[in-house]
């Protein structure tokens, strides 16, 4: 995938998936970047995790920036799972979180860590992107 540094850069990915009524759900959220997926710290009773246990169908957008030349953006469409093993959980859970905390002994990142008991896991199936 292109511009792997600016998605690995960046902090907030804007996820869309679709609830039972078919109308679109939209978060930002915390994210890591590895190996062409994208991996999200939740919890199965939020509302993003139960509507991707019932469609899969995802999108999201990662941008940065308001004038030109500075202006850099990622959209993504691709199905996602969930990742619910606890011990793959943990440690996904953990590497997403330190991207975001100097260490996991901060009282917020404990107190994430802890309500995180499900990864979901994207794989990107199209993908657009823009530069001005």
């Amino acid at each position: 995938m292109k511009n792997k540094e600016f998605l690995k850069s960046q902090k907030i990915l804007r996820l869309a998936t679709i609830d039972p009524s078919g109308n679109p759900h939209i978060v930002p959220v915390w994210y890591m970047y590895d190996n062409d997926k994208f991996y999200v710290g939740t919890n199965t009773k939020t509302r993003k995790a139960k509507n991707i246990k019932e469609n899969s169908k995802v999108s999201f957008c990662i941008d940065t920036g308001i004038r030109s030349p500075d202006i850099v953006g990622i959209m993504v469409i691709g199905r996602a799972k969930l990742i619910l093993k606890t011990d793959r959980v943990e440690s996904l859970a953990e590497k997403i979180l330190l991207r975001y905390f100097k260490n996991l002994k901060n009282h917020s990142a404990k107190q994430l860590l802890s309500q995180t008991d499900c990864v979901i896991e994207i794989t990107p199936k199209k993908i657009t992107n823009w530069k001005y």
